[in-house]
């Protein structure tokens, strides 16, 4: 049983994350946002910025994109 969504955050070259998690800030082509565990689908461009996971761990990003859907987070981002 999983314990949050599935997250995945990869450039070009490296998966930089293949976990679980319960939270993701994203640096959002807008603006700033989090997604949460069983979060509705969602389809955004990133900025450069941070990806933080779980409130703690931090990821710097150039920009990228996000998709959620069932429960499963997908980030590419460039190298």
């Amino acid at each position: 049983m999983t314990v949050g969504m599935k997250l995945t955050i990869l450039n070009p070259k490296h998966v930089l994350y293949d976990g679980e998690a319960w939270s993701v800030f994203l640096p959002g082509d807008l603006a700033e946002f989090e997604i949460l565990d069983h979060h509705a689908p969602i389809v955004s461009l990133l900025e450069p910025g941070f990806v933080t996971i779980d409130w703690e761990r931090r990821i710097p990003i150039k920009r990228g994109m996000v998709k959620f859907d069932n429960n499963d987070c997908m980030i590419l981002v460039e190298e």
